[in-house]
C-alpha cells in the first residue's frame, strides 16, 4: 500500500513523519510496522528509495515538533478524524469551530493522544540515476554493504 506523507526530518536514525494514529495510515502501520519512502528529483533524473522498520517516535519528540506547528494546524489535527468519512465540508468546519472554542482560553494546544510521529529506520537504501538508453545507475546499500544493480 502506498501513502503520501510529509517528511519532517531526516538524520542518521531515519526518516520522520507525523500523522493521526487512528487514520488508515496509522492502522496499517500498527498491523505492519514496515514502510518505504521514495524521494524523486525529477529535474535531476534521480531518486532515493528507503525501506525499513517503522516505530513511533517518543512523546518528547512528538511534543517538540507539535510546538513548532502553527496553531491552526494543531487545531485541525484535533478537529479531523483523519481518513474517516464526513457528511460535508460544512460538517468538518463545524468540528474545527468546536475545537477552536474548546482551546480558545489556552495559550498552547496540547498534543492529541491519537497523534504523533513515526520513524522509518532504513534497512535498505537505493540510489537511482537515470541514464541514456535506460542504462540507469542503481546503487543499493544494505547493512553497510554496497552493490551496483542492473537497471
Amino acid at each position: 500500500m502506498s501513502r503520501t506523507v510529509l517528511c519532517k526530518g531526516v538524520d542518521e536514525s531515519g526518516i520522520t513523519f507525523y500523522t493521526n494514529y487512528e487514520s488508515s495510515k496509522g492502522e496499517d502501520l500498527a498491523r505492519t510496522p514496515y514502510a518505504s519512502a521514495t524521494f524523486p528529483w525529477y529535474q535531476l533524473g534521480r531518486q532515493i528509495h528507503v525501506r525499513g522498520q517503522v516505530r513511533r517516535v517518543s512523546a518528547e519528540v512528538t511534543a517538540d515538533y507539535w510546538a513548532s506547528r502553527p496553531r491552526g494546524s494543531q487545531l485541525g489535527a484535533w478537529a479531523s478524524h483523519q481518513s474517516h468519512p464526513i457528511a460535508s465540508r460544512t460538517a468538518l468546519l463545524e468540528q474545527l469551530d468546536q475545537v477552536t472554542a474548546r482551546f480558545a482560553d489556552q495559550d498552547r494546544v496540547p498534543v492529541p493522544p491519537h497523534w504523533g510521529g513515526y520513524l522509518i529506520a532504513p534497512e535498505v537504501v537505493e540510489f537511482w540515476q537515470g541514464r541514456e538508453n535506460r542504462v540507469h545507475n542503481r546503487i543499493r546499500v544494505t547493512g553497510g554493504h554496497v552493490e551496483r544493480l542492473q537497471p
